[in-house]
């Protein structure tokens, strides 16, 4: 718990100069915030270790670092000692120095979930050739990667996910012959999955998600005898799927959102592969031509009828939008079908502008959601058009996936507007934290569960904020926007009314200039919008921030924040505020409140770090529910907070 934010609170460092004997200091963890302080110069001369990770540090490290003879030797770029360098989930800026590559007896580099940018790392990182350990991810590295990584014979573990990467992956990753774990997933990478990953044969996990790669799935893959674990979801890989090694377990291998594979073994579900000859080749082609000429022909008869005057009958149209992948083209009478004409058993929701039906398409196979638009609802033709938008470019493992759009006219010959979702077995968070099915609540969350889709939503809008190139503003977060799988892991669902992010030159942001994005035309729903949309018609990103802290309230107290109980000036935010913290533990839900009182009766150390965990639940909710916006943290703040604080309660609860 301890603090640092200026001069002041930083005067520990002082403390410590006539410990001459120490060697290892670790302040991981903690509350310090902003610059490390020149005053870092004052620790003993013979350290060696320093580990700051899990802060709030920002700014660049202090030149008088170099005094610190045995941590950094004082000619720079000569930091030949080191061997442990921490410094992640942290808010350090700017690029990473090259001359971190003379780090010549660094044994782990851990720079994930800061704020570094540049290209991936300057090519001297390929001379720390006893490098075992080297996490870069959740960062703004971008461009082509040029880490040269062959040279580096021990790395066992690279982990470069969630920042902007592109180009293709170099051959020379193959050559890393003791590496037992690969995260590239979250990125723009393309082209083909090297061949060269045969040389491989000691990886264990693989994860190339979220990316644009092509091309088939090398066999040479099912030929490394310890992967077991293999994440290549969401990219456009085609062909035939091997059948052995890590890919005949189905539970082992992700192989979601590549709509032109194929085959595999049955577990995965995937539709057979056509055989395709060359005469049946050639046949498509003649096919393929006479559709044009038919086309060109049924164009001029068209233009033959207008221009006598006729109008011809009105007839079906389809518009299919592919968003990055191959889907089978799906017409109203499709969804009709799967839907049982649109039935009230099959009714799973309604929303602002429509309702959602629970449906199985017969072609694809699969069981999916459909949300149709009620097209005389003001604003629904638009709704429909951003989340087309909005799905178009992103792509987040929790966000709901869509398979594809449908804009045709019914068998009425009215406007026809529907998207089709991955279906969510579970439901909606709303229905899980209150609804009953018969008289009966269902399953209550546990404190684990609530960790969880907190940290997952948390990711989905860090990533929406900072990640996606142009930031999105969802605008209207609560629970029944958040559906969940048969893991019970969170999908943030609903873009109806997200906003992309204007340029801020091009408009007044008033008090968001302190590093809120904003856009234009806001709405949402009572009781999760920020205070500040009451004066200004500008969404932002800091709005995003206050919604998600009033849902983690929600969450924690089991109470709606439009619930009853708040009324007279009394709400949400100052009732936690009131009973912070010394009465936490009496106000959250009551299922959890059972949970905290197991946890006593286990262990008396259990039980602390329980109430250790709610306590920073509840801050980080009041950081994020700021009456000022620029008072609140970020989402890639409250990210990173979230994923320390589920660490600790895992840990505490083993």
């Amino acid at each position: 718990m301890l603090e640092a934010s200026d001069t002041t609170g930083w005067e520990f460092f002082d403390a410590l100069t006539n410990c001459s004997s120490l060697k290892v200091l670790s302040l991981a963890g903690n509350n310090l915030q902003g610059v490390v302080p020149n005053s870092v110069a004052n620790l003993p001369t013979n350290l060696t270790y320093l580990i700051m990770g899990g802060n709030h540090l920002s700014g660049t490290v202090p030149p008088s670092i170099g005094k610190l003879n045995s941590l950094i030797p004082p000619s720079i770029g000569q930091l030949t000692r080191l061997t442990y360098l921490f410094l992640a989930e942290n808010q350090f800026t700017g690029f990473i120095p090259p001359s971190f590559g003379n780090l010549k007896s660094l044994l782990e580099l851990l720079l994930s979930y800061n704020n570094f940018k540049g290209i991936l790392v300057p090519q001297s990182l390929g001379n720390l050739i006893n490098l075992v350990h080297l996490d870069l991810s959740n960062n703004n590295l971008q461009g082509d990667i040029t880490l040269d990584i062959s040279k580096i014979k021990q790395l066992t573990d690279l982990r470069l996910s969630s920042n902007k990467l592109t180009g293709e992956i170099l051959d020379t990753f193959g050559e890393c012959q003791q590496l037992e774990t690969l995260l590239m997933n979250q990125n723009y990478l393309e082209g083909n999955i090297p061949p060269s990953f045969k040389g491989l044969q000691s990886l264990k996990s693989l994860n190339l998600s979220h990316n644009n790669l092509s091309g088939t799935i090398p066999t040479i893959l099912e030929d490394l005898s310890l992967l077991n674990k293999l994440d290549l979801s969401y990219n456009h890989l085609h062909g035939e799927i091997p059948m052995n090694g890590v890919f005949a377990n189905a539970t082992a291998t992700s192989l979601n959102g590549n709509w032109g594979l194929c085959r595999g073994v049955m577990d995965l579900h995937m539709p057979a592969c056509p055989a395709v000859s060359r005469r049946i080749e050639w046949k498509r082609y003649v096919t393929i031509l006479l559709i044009l000429i038919f086309t060109f022909m049924s164009l001029g008869m068209s233009i033959y009828v207008i221009f006598l005057g006729k109008k011809p009958p009105r007839r079906p149209y389809l518009l299919l939008l592919s968003f990055g992948k191959k889907f089978p083209g799906v017409s109203y009478k499709d969804l009709a079908q799967a839907t049982e004409n649109f039935s009230e058993s099959n009714l799973i929701g309604r929303g602002s502008y429509g309702s959602v039906y629970r449906g199985k398409l017969t072609e694809a196979k699969i069981e999916v959601a459909i949300k149709v638009f009620d097209l005389e609802t003001r604003f629904a033709d638009t709704s429909f058009i951003s989340e087309c938008e909005s799905f178009r470019t992103i792509r987040h493992r929790n966000l709901l996936p869509i398979l594809t759009a449908c804009s045709t006219i019914d068998n009425n010959g009215n406007d026809f507007k529907a998207l089709i979702y991955e279906f969510m077995p579970n439901g909606n968070l709303d229905t899980w934290l209150y609804q009953k099915h018969g008289g009966v609540a269902p399953t209550q969350l546990g404190l684990a569960q609530r960790l969880n889709i907190g940290v997952g939503m948390a990711d989905a809008l860090a990533y929406l904020h900072h990640d996606c190139g142009r930031p999105i503003v969802h605008c209207d977060l609560k629970p029944t926007n958040i559906l969940l799988d048969d893991d019970m892991n969170a999908h943030l669902g609903d873009f109806g009314i997200a906003s992309l992010i204007v340029d801020s030159r091009s408009i007044a942001v008033g008090h968001y200039s302190s590093g809120c994005s904003s856009s234009l035309a806001v709405r949402g729903t009572i009781g999760y919008i920020a205070p500040e949309y009451a004066q200004t018609v500008h969404a932002s990103t800091c709005g995003d921030v206050y919604s998600f802290g009033i849902l983690l309230l929600e969450m924690i107290l089991g109470e709606r924040p439009t619930d009853s109980m708040f009324e007279g000036g009394l709400t949400i935010i100052n009732f936690a505020e009131r009973n912070f913290p010394d009465q936490v533990l009496h106000f959250i839900d009551a299922h959890l409140q059972e949970e905290c009182k197991g946890f006593v009766k286990a262990a008396a150390s259990t039980e602390n770090e329980v109430h250790r965990c709610m306590l920073s639940l509840v801050q980080v909710a009041l950081a994020c529910t700021r009456s000022l916006p620029r008072e609140r943290m970020s989402m890639r703040e409250v990210a990173v907070n979230l994923q320390s604080i589920r660490r600790s309660y895992v840990a505490a609860t083993k």
